[in-house]
């Protein structure tokens, strides 16, 4: 036989495998106790039900499928979703059940970054404990309080200024309006301010600008429903978990700065508390905070 005509033969005999793998694992991944999920239309292997969904007319989409009642199931690739709909389903879930409906969903594109980690991404204990220990460091740093209003009001005082040196000609504010709202929040985190032309402050903005850009893109949801399909895949989908350690270095090194100055007893910001409190954690053997 022909060398060239078996390579064709060959590729496609090797995508059906690999389709197959991905659909058994999925499969397989799915009944590990996640128990009966409610009726919703019948999926197709690893497409799920995305054929029959029309992402610019959902709520027409759904409509079709709430024959299964108020709560039913559909399958965004190999991922279950199930969808509450209607007053009575949404209170019993989020009221009557809140405890077991607590959680957040899985998604890969977060979770390949954070593990499961982090106060936006955990779940359980580990977020209870988190959300605890975050509101009461941020109220001591003015959240709720007057205090934060100070903060806010020095910082309008700076956007105003940046205002002033367009000297009345047109401009659009939306990036220098971005760039205050993230000082409040570095203010409290990091300790500090920065300067509205700071270099590292300007690539930090530009990483999580360009990974909200892609996210919201069709590579990066396709990335939540195929996780595993499209690690192997090329694509701008990447750059997220670029931008994403890029992140993580400019976080860490001003952790390394705050350890290098940490006044246990006089917490300066959010991180110098977090520091604190993984240090008493430490020494009571609890790894939440490790």
């Amino acid at each position: 036989m022909d060398l060239g005509a078996a390579a064709p033969l060959a590729l496609l005999l090797l995508a059906c495998l690999a389709c197959l793998a991905l659909y058994l694992n999925g499969k397989q991944g799915g009944r590990g106790g996640k128990g009966r999920l409610p009726p919703g239309p019948t999926p197709l292997p690893l497409l799920g039900n995305l054929l029959q969904l029309d992402p610019n007319e959902m709520h027409r989409s759904l409509e079709k499928v709430r024959r299964f009642g108020p709560v039913y199931t559909v399958h965004l690739g190999s991922l279950p979703c199930v969808v509450l709909c209607g007053y009575q389903a949404v209170r019993e879930a989020l009221v009557e059940q809140a405890d077991d409906f607590s959680g957040r969903g899985d998604f890969p594109v977060f979770h390949r970054f954070t593990r499961g980690n982090g106060i936006a991404f955990s779940n359980g204990e580990k977020w209870k404990t988190l959300r605890r220990f975050a509101l009461h460091a941020l109220k001591n740093f003015g959240m709720g309080r007057r205090s934060i209003e100070v903060r806010i009001q020095e910082e309008a005082q700076c956007l105003v200024q940046e205002f002033r040196k367009t000297g009345g000609a047109p401009f659009n504010p939306l990036d220098l309006v971005c760039r205050a709202v993230s000082n409040v929040i570095c203010a409290v985190v990091f300790g500090r301010r920065f300067d509205y032309e700071d270099a590292a402050f300007l690539v930090l903005l530009n990483h999580l600008n360009d990974n909200f850009r892609i996210m919201s893109s069709a590579w990066g949801e396709l990335y939540n429903i195929f996780p595993r399909l499209m690690d192997f895949l090329p694509g701008p989908h990447h750059q997220i978990f670029r931008n994403f350690e890029k992140l993580r270095q400019f976080i860490a090194e001003r952790i390394r700065q705050h350890q290098r100055d940490l006044n246990p007893r006089e917490p300066q910001d959010f991180i110098d508390c977090f520091l604190v409190r993984m240090e008493q954690r430490r020494r009571w053997h609890v790894s939440v905070w490790g």
